[in-house]
């Protein structure tokens, strides 16, 4: 080619590709231009929506638009091994009707202010850098948060690199495209899980960070941390994104509540209820799935199907944080399940099936774990085939198929299906025959038929025990035809040769399984051994079922096998990984081994829950040392002695009490033994021989001691020393009796010693007292003494006593003598601190802190025992030593008592309850309850209720006991419970009963106006509307006021309108209530339409009058009589015939009126200070006017002489009492 033609062709392709570069120049304008009018119409599109309402489904939906839609579960096959099961859609709209509008619950919390807790404050507080709390599109460059390490740190910022992608604000890197073969098919949230849970060095996010010019280094280490969680919520915080995976730290909760309550109208309360789920339920370990994202966008509860395994299904309502436990206790209530243990739910998928336990494990994490598995197979996470299923995975030790019908069915359809399916296996054909029998029994009767046998036998044979020929299926049938007969044998000979139901069968059946195949009944858990005695493995399978512990290597072979009577206790321990903590299983040998294990909380509690409920049913008790019992009653023993619990005993009783009847298994002998030296085995069978000889070793006490070990109930710490009267003894106490010394010295020996030493705690019973000063005393006071220590020996259980604790009996025997006797205050209290100091039994210690807390409030004792009890409560951490000491203050403070504790203290003090609440009645029907302690004085009490009720002035108002037929005013200055005790006392003496059985009493206590004195109607409101008005209704109409017939139409309207307001329907049944309205000795005067006619003339005149004022205006109107405010008597007097017989007696603040019970005319009224005198009894009251020898008697009939003698006396003493105020400020003035 010559030159000239090269030219032209160079020229010609220059041009072409000048014009293409127009052409691309022009398109790329075009497209500029186009991008430039769709941003334009967003940002109007956004201005014009800011004034519409937010649309929550739709918010919802433009943030999942990417997720496929779809209405429907998946519709694949189950795993084949469940195949069986499976059931047309149809059954399940029946239990979604069932479940319509019902959701997962919800922990009830009160609605607390948040409004102080911005997020804006908590950024401006705790952000780094100049970072705001508003959004923002640019990669962080630094962790919002400050963090601990570095690995942290990375770990944040990858994380809001993940959250900018998620929410489209940070687009996909080039280099995540170029050269990649596959699309990156992980979600985004499996990536903020996986950040948060494992090491992210190596992940893509990080190396993402490094490409963005962040200098981090590298540091290969979990970072799953709190701190991390924060910064996560911070994130989700700024890009409002959902939250209900993962919770935050508590002090960041009331921050993001309030965030979250400020959301858009409708899901704030949704994202709010999803979040206190989670705190409940704790954090997930997966990223949602996609369930859970459907879910999310119609703001639904998921729809989880569950198939039992009889082929029933029931659709449950779920929720992210819903937990294998409350799926269980929604299938227990749903088919009516009592006996709930063991049942378990399972999830299967492709020919794997897992159980999910019945406990804490979350169940949308176990889906979304399916979802990934499908997704990694080839699937859509959509068409992951899960099931779950309802099955028993564990028999407790103790299962009983004939409590639970219906937990026995469920068994029985899960055993022979397993035996059809292979999953149980029978290793003898007999066996397999005989179940296959009676199945066929269950299901057709006794009478079998060989063709009908023979089409059914499928069902029962499991497939790899029919061959293709018919010799194996007439094998099979001959085998069950011949097992029928056993069958048929078994179950008509059982109650006289009738019919068992088919339940018997399936409880048979049940229980077969049970002992059959214990091991595929079992819990299993995979665990490491870090410590303890050498296995083949260190690698192992635990398999806790209701035999005992097995260790299993990988190969099923079983390494180490542990029945319960082995196991003494097994105790998690908290390590640095959250995910693999340590557990440790001790034994009788003293053997201890220690496992790694992510599951060893569960694992303990199982074992835990085994063994206390074994002990409780236990009828097995072993010696842990001898003992020589004195008495009759008790048993003596040795170390290593097998007893049984005698009768109905078990072992939940030895563990509440301190002495049981049981019998020696070497001999017969019975008796009571003491609790506190012997061991519960957690068995339901005698032991095996080798468990029991480790009892009776010599090495027992060193090696086990840390196993059968009492926790104190004081608290204190191994080096604290609490105080005891041991110095205070060596000046105080006698001398201890003399000690010879055994030739030969055991263990038991050893603890005798200890007797000897009058200040520690000690089971024998003393002859005499622990003080010196006591020694001497008169025969009365040892006589007290020797009744004081028994008692508290029985109420504590360290001696014997066939008498159950109730009542108040030994309470009245112990402190009696103190109370009557200063002297012996000190030595109740020393006996008291004795047995409290190094008692080892629990019971017996709690007991003693009752009595303790009881001796604290009736009485102090002396000054100089009084600094040795401060010291020994101050150094106990027992909740009730605490109290005591403040009781023992108010005492010192407000005085002794005079009587044993009341049976409402008693009792108090047993169901661990220091604070008393006693209902008070008012006369207006309502009640309310305030606490009174043992040093509450009447006085007292009074002026807290008037507290409560807002009056004025509690002057004039008393406490009121009702008790039997007779209300008596409880005085001013006595102990409450003092006052109730004697009043309770006086009764059951003066009432007792002819079986001569102890009566029991029941009382209320009354706050009512006793004295009227300075009482004026409005002066008080409260005091009008709660008591004055309620008290004087019923004086009125009982006709003890002379009221005229104007008088009553009046006040009866006022009654209307104090019972029924301003309606007036009540007005047409005035004749029929007018007892309720008008005085009975005044109703009579004229006809019922007469009275109907002045009371609803006098009802209409008081229109507009509230219920509260038409009281008031009541009160007014009988105000102005001289007879308001009277307590009435009506009696017989025989000492002056000036008067009618019969009398009227008035008691108000005038003094006594005597008043003609016909006319109501006044007779006379003697002022408190012409009454020289009065007594009172049980049918009479007297009284003295004028001189004491010339005076005037009035002598009355009453069987009310004590309220009227009461009443007399407090009016006076008021009178005294102001007389003397006035005295006083009148010298003062002077």
């Amino acid at each position: 080619m010559n030159p000239k033609k090269a030219k032209e062709i160079a020229e010609r392709k220059y041009f072409e590709r000048m014009q293409e570069f127009e052409a691309q120049k022009k398109e790329t304008e075009i497209e500029e231009k186009r991008q430039i009018e769709e941003k334009k119409a967003v940002i109007t599109d956004a201005v014009h929506r800011q004034d519409e309402v937010l649309d929550d489904s739709k918010l919802v939906d433009a943030m999942f638009d990417f997720l496929p839609r779809t209405d429907n579960l998946s519709e694949h096959n189950g795993p084949s091994a469940f195949r069986d099961l499976e059931r047309p859609n149809g059954d399940l709209n029946n239990d979604l009707m069932e479940n319509e509008g019902m959701f997962p619950p919800v922990p009830h919390e009160e609605l607390e202010d948040l409004s102080e807790y911005k997020f804006q404050k908590f950024a401006t507080t705790y952000f780094q850098g100049n970072v705001g709390h508003q959004y923002q599109r640019k990669p962080l460059k630094q962790p919002l948060l400050p963090l601990q390490t570095q690995g942290d740190c990375m770990a944040s910022i990858a994380l809001w690199i993940t959250v900018l992608r998620f929410m489209g604000d940070l687009t996909e890197p080039k280099f995540h495209t170029m050269g990649r073969v596959s699309a990156d098919n992980t979600s985004v949230m499996s990536k903020v899980t996986a950040t948060l849970g494992r090491n992210f060095i190596k992940s893509k996010e990080f190396q993402e960070s490094q490409l963005l010019g962040l200098e981090l280094e590298a540091e290969s280490k979990p970072v799953k941390s709190r701190s991390i969680r924060n910064k996560l919520v911070s994130l989700t915080l700024k890009k409002k994104n959902k939250h209900s995976l993962l919770h935050s730290a508590a002090e960041f909760v009331k921050y993001l509540l309030n965030f979250i309550r400020e959301g858009p109208p409708g899901y704030a309360p949704y994202c709010e209820d999803r979040l206190r789920r989670t705190f409940r339920n704790g954090t997930r370990g997966q990223p949602p799935s996609w369930l859970e994202l459907q879910a999310t966008k119609s703001k639904k509860p998921l729809m989880l199907p569950i198939t039992f395994m009889d082929g029933n299904t029931k659709t449950l309502l779920a929720d992210s944080a819903t937990t294998a436990r409350e799926l269980c206790a929604q299938l227990s209530d749903k088919i009516n399940l009592k006996d709930q243990f063991g049942f378990s739910l399972y999830i299967a998928l492709f020919d794997k099936v897992s159980s999910l336990g019945s406990g804490g494990e979350h169940v949308m994490d176990a889906i979304s774990q399916c979802e990934q598995y499908a997704k990694e197979q080839g699937a859509q996470e959509r068409n992951a085939p899960w099931r779950l299923f309802f099955r028993k995975e564990i028999f407790a030790p103790w299962h009983d198929p004939t409590e639970d019908s219906v937990a026995t069915n469920l068994i029985y359809q899960q055993v022979v299906r397993g035996v059809k399916f292979g999953e149980y296996r029978c290793e003898k054909e007999d066996e397999l025959a005989m179940i296959s029998a009676q199945q066929y029994f269950i299901e057709f009767g006794e009478d079998i038929k060989t063709d009908k046998l023979v089409s059914v036998l499928t069902n029962y044979i499991p497939d790899h025990c029919l061959q293709t020929n018919d010799k194996s299926v007439e094998k099979w049938a001959n085998l069950i035809i011949a097992a029928n007969k056993k069958v048929c044998i078994l179950y008509t000979s059982y109650f006289y040769k009738e019919k068992v139901s088919h339940l018997k069968i399936k409880e048979d059946i049940v229980e077969y399984a049970k002992y059959k195949w214990p091991l595929l009944f079992s819990r299993f858990y995979e665990a490491f051994r870090v410590n303890g005695p050498i296995l083949p493995k260190n690698d192992v399978i635990i398999a806790i079922n209701w035999t005992g512990i097995y260790m299993v290597d990988d190969q099923e072979q079983v390494l180490l096998e542990l029945s319960f009577a082995e196991i003494t206790a097994a105790v998690s321990q908290k390590t640095g990984r959250p995910f693999m903590q340590n557990f440790t299983l001790n034994t009788v040998r003293g053997e201890e081994f220690t496992f790694q294990s992510p599951n060893s909380e569960d694992i303990c509690e199982l074992i835990s829950f085994f063994l206390n409920g074994l002990k409780k049913r236990s009828k097995f008790v072993i010696a842990l040392q001898d003992y020589r019992g004195e008495g009759s009653s008790v048993l003596s023993f040795n170390q290593g002695d097998l007893m049984l619990l005698d009768g109905p005993y078990c072992g939940d009783y030895v563990l509440n009490n301190p002495w049981v009847l049981a019998k020696l298994e070497k001999n017969g002998e019975k008796g009571d033994v003491p609790t506190e030296f012997v061991y519960v085995l957690p068995t339901t069978t005698k032991p095996a021989p080798s468990i029991l000889s480790v009892f009776s070793s010599d090495n027992l006490d060193e090696n086990s001691r840390h196993l059968f070990s009492y926790p104190q109930a004081n608290g204190f710490d191994a080096h604290e020393k609490p105080h005891t009267l041991e110095e205070y003894s060596i000046d105080h106490f006698r001398p201890p009796p003399k000690y010879t010394l055994p030739r030969t010295l055991t263990f038991s020996s050893a603890r005798k010693r200890n007797v000897d030493q009058l200040w520690r705690h000690s089971r024998e019973p003393i002859k005499q007292p622990l003080l010196k000063k006591l020694l001497n005393k008169e025969d009365l006071i040892q006589e007290k003494f020797l009744n004081s220590f028994a008692p508290i020996l029985k109420y504590m259980g360290d001696l014997p006593s066939r008498r159950t604790r109730s009542g108040n009996d030994l309470t009245d025997q112990i402190f009696e003598g103190p109370l009557k006797f200063d002297i012996l205050r000190d030595e109740i209290y020393c006996q008291i601190m004795k047995q409290l100091t190094d008692n080892k039994n629990r019971l017996s210690e709690e007991r003693g802190w009752e009595l303790m807390w009881l001796s604290s409030g009736l009485f102090a004792p002396s000054q100089t025992l009084l600094r040795e009890l401060t010291l020994f409560l101050r150094t106990r951490r027992h909740p009730i030593a605490i109290d005591s000491l403040q009781r023992l203050h108010k005492t010192l403070r407000n005085g002794q008592r005079k009587y044993p504790p009341h049976l409402v203290e008693v009792e108090a003090i047993q169901h661990k309850t220091t604070q008393i609440f006693h209902k008070v009645y008012f006369p207006d029907d309502t009640d309310e309850a305030f606490e009174v302690d043992s040093s509450t004085r009447a006085k007292d009490f009074c002026l807290d209720i008037a507290q409560r009720l807002s009056l004025r002035t509690a002057e004039g108002f008393s406490l009121f006991v009702k008790i039997a037929d007779k209300v008596i005013s409880v005085p001013e200055a006595d102990f409450f419970f003092d006052f109730v005790r004697h009043l309770t006392d006086w009764i059951r003496k003066a009432r007792p009963s002819r079986d001569g059985s102890v009566p029991q009493f029941t009382y209320q206590v009354f706050f009512m106006k006793k004295l009227w004195t300075n009482t004026v109607p409005g002066k008080d409101r409260n005091a009008d509307l709660i008591f004055h008005y309620h008290q004087e209704l019923p004086k009125l109409l009982r006709g003890y006021h002379k009221c005229s017939k104007e008088d009553a139409a009046k006040l009866a309207a006022l009654i209307l309108r104090v019972r029924f307001g301003e309606s007036k329907a009540e007005l047409q049944a005035i004749p029929n209530i007018l007892h309720e309205l008008i005085p009975i000795d005044v109703i009579k005067t004229q006809s019922p339409n007469e009275w109907k006619k002045a009371i609803v003339s006098a009802h209409n005149q008081e229109n507009g009058v509230s219920c509260e004022n038409a009281k008031i205006s009541f009160l007014k109107y009988v105000y102005k009589w001289p007879t308001f405010g009277s307590a009435f008597f009506e009696v017989k007097q025989n000492g002056d015939t000036n008067f009618p017989e019969h009398l009227l007696i008035a008691i108000n603040k005038n003094g006594v009126s005597l008043i003609d019970p016909v006319s109501k005319e006044i007779l006379v009224t003697h002022p408190f200070t012409r009454i020289s005198n009065w007594s009172s009894g049980n049918t009479y009251f007297h009284m003295t006017i004028g001189n004491l020898v010339r005076g005037s008697k009035l002598l009355c009939e009453t069987p009310l002489g004590y309220k009227m003698d009461d009443l007399l006396t407090s009016y006076i003493s008021l009178m005294l009492s102001n007389i003397n105020k006035q005295k006083v400020l009148t010298n003062r003035i002077k």
